[in-house]
C-alpha cells in the first residue's frame, strides 16, 4: 500500500493537491493507492473532488504525535507533528510505514504531499 499524506491551507485547489502528488508520485516512481491527512481536514472539497477523481480512498488520521523528516513550526503549532503531509502519509500507510522521500510543496505553496509504503492499516 502507498498512501499519500496530504497537508494544505485553506482554499487550496484541486489543482495544486494534484500537482504535489504527481510531482510526489514522479520522484518515487510510484503511484498512491490511499490518500491521508489529518482528520480536521478530511472533508476538505478539494481533497474530497481529488480522491472521487483518483477512486481513492481518504483515510482521516491523526498526527500530533508523529515525528518527520520536515520540521515545521508552523505546523508543529497547529497539529503538533512537523509536517503535516509526512505524519499523515505514516500513520495511514499502518505500523512499520516508511515514508519514500520528504514532502513536496505545490508551486503556489498551498498544498504538501509525501508517500509512504506500508502494508496496510
Amino acid at each position: 500500500m502507498i498512501v499519500a499524506g496530504i497537508g494544505f491551507r485553506r482554499g487550496a485547489s484541486v489543482a495544486a493537491l494534484t500537482e504535489a502528488l504527481l510531482i510526489a508520485e514522479a520522484r518515487s516512481a510510484v503511484r498512491a493507492t490511499a490518500l491521508a491527512t489529518d482528520h480536521s481536514k478530511a472533508d476538505a472539497a478539494a481533497l474530497c473532488s481529488l480522491a472521487a477523481t483518483l477512486g481513492l480512498p481518504v483515510f482521516a488520521v491523526t498526527v500530533a504525535g508523529v515525528e518527520t523528516q520536515t520540521q515545521s513550526l508552523r505546523v508543529k503549532e497547529m497539529f503538533g507533528t512537523g509536517s503535516l503531509a509526512e505524519a499523515a502519509a505514516l500513520v495511514g500507510a499502518g505500523p512499520g510505514a516508511q515514508l519514500l522521500g520528504a514532502r513536496v510543496v505545490s508551486s503556489d505553496g498551498a498544498a504538501t504531499v509525501a508517500l509512504a509504503k506500508g502494508v496496510g492499516r
